[in-house]
């Protein structure tokens, strides 16, 4: 009887009766889809749980936070292809649709940059402590605005708009934008380049032309450095790309030349002594290996010679306590031997003439 009724009514080429069933439709697709979402996906979400992927995590948790207004729209959209609407009302239908599913998918993608940003940065935390990730984060923000970017472009796309020609403004708008910032911008991607290669990183002693310091923080435009008297030296990333950088950190062995000196006056036998001394000492010293020592030259003043040996150590501290020990050893055993250590000095020959 209701319906009989309802199928007198008529608007827009459909009865009361097509509005009732869709109506029902509308709340049936809507009950599906709560259904899904509040019971299929938290069944989901325990089973995932126990696996040891956490892709299927992050799936999971991008559906769970979808909107109730979306499952509306799709409900809405469901209902309304049992009813004939105006050509307006179709249009305004689709276009929502469009931009909630866009909207929707691009959350959905930004949750898988953001699972990827998060992971790789808590991988760089445990790998290094003081890590700087602000070039990881900057980059997660970029592909957040370039993925919104193209969202707009795909939404106006099918709102019926001509996106090649904002396309080409956008294009000459960059480059004019390019040329302004290039300066900035070769910093930036600089940085991007010093973050992933990794010639350095903080806590790194380096040396950079007449500069040398500890790198104390890796910036988007600039890296600081630390330098052995306590200032600080800012360095532009694009230069620190460009030119020749010395990085300590890796050393595990340092090569050591120790040049000295004995006087002329010193005896044959006492210098044929000299390398064998050398030796003895060395067997006393921890973490240093004797290579060679000769006797180098003649030089102005003094009988030159040669020490070079490795201290296995990239410590720099800890290669000046190892050089101290091995120069008071010598010290030491010269003062035993009575060889003297020269220092410049000029003699001065005179002929008496009778």
């Amino acid at each position: 009887m209701v319906f009989e009724t309802l199928a007198q009514y008529a608007l827009w080429g459909n009865t009361g009766q097509d509005y009732a069933y869709a109506i029902a439709i509308f709340i049936g697709a809507l009950i599906v889809l709560r259904f899904f979402k509040f019971f299929i996906v938290k069944n989901l979400e325990r089973l995932f749980k126990k696996t040891k992927t956490e892709i299927d995590d992050i799936i999971i948790h991008s559906i769970d936070h979808i909107g109730w207004m979306f499952y509306v729209i799709l409900s809405l959209y469901i209902a309304l292809q049992f009813v004939v609407l105006p050509e307006i009302a179709e249009n305004i239908v689709y276009y929502i649709i469009l931009i909630a599913v866009v909207y929707y998918a691009v959350k959905f993608v930004h949750c898988f940059i953001e699972f990827g940003t998060k992971k790789y940065i808590e991988k760089r935390k445990r790998e290094e402590k003081d890590a700087d990730t602000t070039a990881i984060s900057l980059l997660g923000r970029i592909a957040k605005g370039a993925l919104w970017g193209v969202a707009l472009i795909l939404i106006l796309s099918n709102l019926g708009y001509d996106v090649s020609a904002l396309l080409a403004g956008l294009g000459i708008g960059g480059i004019a934008i390019a040329f302004a910032l290039q300066n900035v911008l070769s910093d930036i991607f600089a940085s991007f380049s010093i973050y992933f290669d990794k010639p350095f990183k903080v806590g790194d002693f380096i040396i950079i032309g007449d500069d040398m310091g500890v790198v104390k923080k890796i910036g988007i435009k600039s890296t600081k450095l630390e330098s052995l008297w306590g200032n600080d030296i800012i360095v532009s990333n694009r230069e620190l790309t460009s030119i020749r950088i010395h990085n300590y950190r890796t050393m595990k062995k340092r090569r050591v030349v120790l040049p000295f000196g004995v006087v002329y006056e010193t005896p044959q036998k006492k210098l044929e002594k000299i390398p064998g001394m050398i030796k003895e000492i060395f067997k006393g010293v921890k973490l240093a290996e004797i290579d060679r020592v000769h006797m180098k030259s003649f030089a102005a003043s003094s009988l030159d010679f040669e020490i070079v040996y490795y201290v296995d150590t990239g410590d720099y501290g800890k290669h000046m306590d190892i050089q101290q020990q091995i120069l008071l050893g010598i010290k030491e055993r010269f003062e035993k031997e009575n060889i003297e250590f020269a220092y410049p000095t000029q003699t001065l020959f005179l002929n008496k003439q009778k």
